[in-house]
């Protein structure tokens, strides 16, 4: 497992972008037209996500990615104190299960898809 990135909610994606890349100086890693713009420091990656791509809306999401998406959930359902719903959802280039930690933030969990 590894940390993928932050997901950060925004409600205008040409301004978010605007601010992160060029008046803090991340780079520009790509943009998914109005949808998803990614910027980065060159450790940490912001995905900065207009409502549709936000897998919470308005919840900023600390992601992780995971060789299995269905061996990381078998193990963590059968984790003590693992509890409430489990959403999954397939994209174009992941699949990727939505949960709380302890302290309700949420947690997305993902694979990348071949291709």
């Amino acid at each position: 497992m590894k940390i993928g990135h932050v997901i950060v909610p925004v409600a205008d994606l040409e301004t978010a972008t605007a601010f992160y890349a060029e008046r803090l100086g991340l780079q520009l890693r790509f943009r998914d037209g109005e949808r998803y713009a990614a910027v980065t420091d060159g450790s940490v990656t912001l995905g900065l996500a207009a409502a549709v791509e936000q897998p919470v809306p308005g919840e900023v999401a600390l992601s992780f990615q995971v060789d299995s998406l269905a061996d990381f959930l078998a193990d963590w359902q059968g984790a003590e104190g693992a509890d409430g719903e489990v959403s999954i959802v397939e994209g174009g280039h992941e699949r990727r299960a939505t949960l709380r930690d302890p302290f309700d933030n949420v947690v997305v969990v993902y694979e990348r898809l071949p291709g």
